[in-house]
């Protein structure tokens, strides 16, 4: 049964990579109240109660709310690394089981046991926090290429999320853009950029624009 294995969030700690405290420390708890957190700037952080989101100029706000990877993603990884990864270890509020977020489409909206509906927005991108937390070498080179960042969501029905609860996927669009295929948009890849420009499935004219003008410049660069 799709279902959430560990519900995460993270207190903040001290942040090697950076000035400010940081929440990617996640620990699973029993159960997390979830909201809907407003903008970046300006807004609640995070979007499930309690977890501290510490640079809010990058993460959090409504397209951020929740950060979900599947535990099959993590097991594969620690095979490479040759270590056990706890559930959280990414930093996701969600760890699924038997479900993966990286075959979600953009536009994609799930249910969570009886309460929550949460839409799939896009990748997460790795930071230098991120390869601070995980401690090993090349870890953003060897993230990237591996093109599997798990899935951030936007909350559209908040509500009570505990491990257990069923994933079921409610609506799929049309448009066939995926999770993965938005991450190698950022990374310059033209074909993904042409791809993601093409689908209709941004909401936000921020990041369109970015996109935009980042296949501009690789194909300047050719």
């Amino acid at each position: 049964m799709p279902k959430v294995l560990s519900v995460n969030i993270g207190a903040p700690r001290p942040n090697p990579a950076k000035k400010n405290l940081t929440g990617i420390h996640k620990q699973p708890i029993e159960q997390a109240e979830l909201r809907v957190p407003g903008p970046k700037r300006g807004g609640l952080g995070g979007g499930l109660i309690g977890d501290f989101i510490g640079d809010r100029e990058h993460h959090g706000g409504d397209q951020q709310a929740v950060y979900a990877v599947a535990r099959e993603q993590l097991d594969w990884w620690g095979r490479q690394l040759s270590r056990p990864l706890d559930n959280g270890v990414f930093g996701e509020n969600l760890t699924t089981q038997g479900f993966d977020p990286d075959r979600a489409l953009v536009g994609e909206r799930w249910r969570i046991g009886d309460q929550v509906t949460l839409r799939v927005e896009g990748p997460r991108i790795p930071c230098g926090t991120f390869s601070q937390h995980m401690g090993e070498s090349g870890w953003l080179k060897r993230f990237v290429a591996h093109g599997l960042s798990g899935a951030y969501l936007s909350i559209e029905t908040p509500g009570t999320v505990r491990p257990g609860d069923e994933i079921e996927v409610l609506t799929r669009p049309d448009h066939g853009l995926d999770v993965p295929t938005v991450f190698r948009a950022y990374y310059d890849d033209v074909d993904a950029l042409r791809a993601v420009l093409s689908s209709g499935a941004l909401t936000s004219d921020e990041e369109a624009a970015e996109l935009s003008d980042r296949l501009t410049k690789v194909l300047a660069r050719r």
